[in-house]
């Protein structure tokens, strides 16, 4: 399977979960190819994917968006990232990696996803995917911009 037939069923998967979780319609903006290491954004969950396929699913956003996802989720506003906030992004996070993997396996590719690594801090961080590249693709939602970065390949 090439680079684009392992990202579809987890931008499919994103694009239903974000929206159901959220409310919102979830545009794609421009997909982009990038050479490793992945940046990071003030949060950043990293679930990653071993099996017939391997590699990273990364969900990246801002502090604002991250908390108005939350505020969408829980049905009340959110200022800061507590933990219950943190929670909340990951296990969205966590959903969308599950679900691509299950679309995965229906094309005859089985994978096992590891728990979320949630990173918050500053963004401009560096995630090494080592020599896989990244499948850079920014969703945009009325709570902000959601950048699902996808970096995976055939486990030979």
């Amino acid at each position: 399977m090439r680079g684009v037939e392992l990202v579809q069923p987890y931008l499919q998967a994103a694009k239903e979960v974000i929206g159901r979780e959220t409310g919102s319609e979830v545009a794609v903006g421009k997909v982009s190819l990038k050479k490793p290491p992945a940046s990071t954004d003030e949060v950043s969950i990293l679930i990653g994917v071993t099996g017939q396929i391997q590699g990273v699913v990364m969900i990246m956003m801002g502090r604002q968006t991250a908390l108005n996802v939350v505020g969408r989720i829980t049905g009340e506003p959110y200022k800061e990232l507590d933990d219950l906030a943190e929670s909340a992004v990951a296990e969205m996070a966590n959903v969308i990696s599950g679900r691509g993997g299950i679309a995965l396996a229906a094309l005859g590719r089985e994978t096992t996803i590891s728990p979320p690594a949630i990173l918050i801090g500053q963004s401009g961080g560096n995630v090494s995917t080592l020599d896989i590249p990244i499948f850079a693709i920014p969703l945009e939602t009325t709570c902000g911009v959601i950048d699902l970065q996808v970096a995976l390949r055939e486990n030979l």
